[in-house]
């Protein structure tokens, strides 16, 4: 069971979910995806709830539904949930991460070099 926080509504905390196991390759190009009712039961959500996410990734050309078979994963999901996250991170993340460096003194310099101690300088 997932652990759903007050701070955003739990429909779109199930799309994160999605969007992570299409990001972490767990679920791939023309993969038919647990049904609504399968899902609901899974997050301990009301079903209406699930199909919310359902359709908001539906939407955003994520997923597609085959009318009497199910959802499955579109063949650009991994491109666009890839851009749809960047952009949440751009919005959300992002301001509230420079805001805690300039308060902290943590210049981009000191930034970089902590990147690459923890990442290595190849992957920057």
């Amino acid at each position: 069971m997932m652990e759903y926080s007050e701070d955003r509504p739990i429909y779109m905390q199930i799309t994160d979910h999605f969007c992570d196991q299409i990001l972490n390759k767990e679920w791939s190009a023309g993969e038919r995806i647990p049904s609504v009712r399968e899902m609901a039961v899974k997050m301990e959500v009301n079903p209406n709830t699930a199909i919310r996410a359902y359709h908001y990734l539906q939407d955003e050309n994520v997923l597609y539904n085959e009318r009497g078979v199910g959802y499955f994963v579109s063949d650009k999901a991994y491109e666009l949930v890839l851009d749809l996250k960047r952009e949440e991170f751009i919005r959300e993340k992002l301001p509230v991460f420079y805001r805690d460096m300039r308060q902290l003194g943590i210049s981009p310099f000191d930034l970089k070099s902590l990147y690459e101690k923890h990442h290595g300088d190849d992957e920057m």
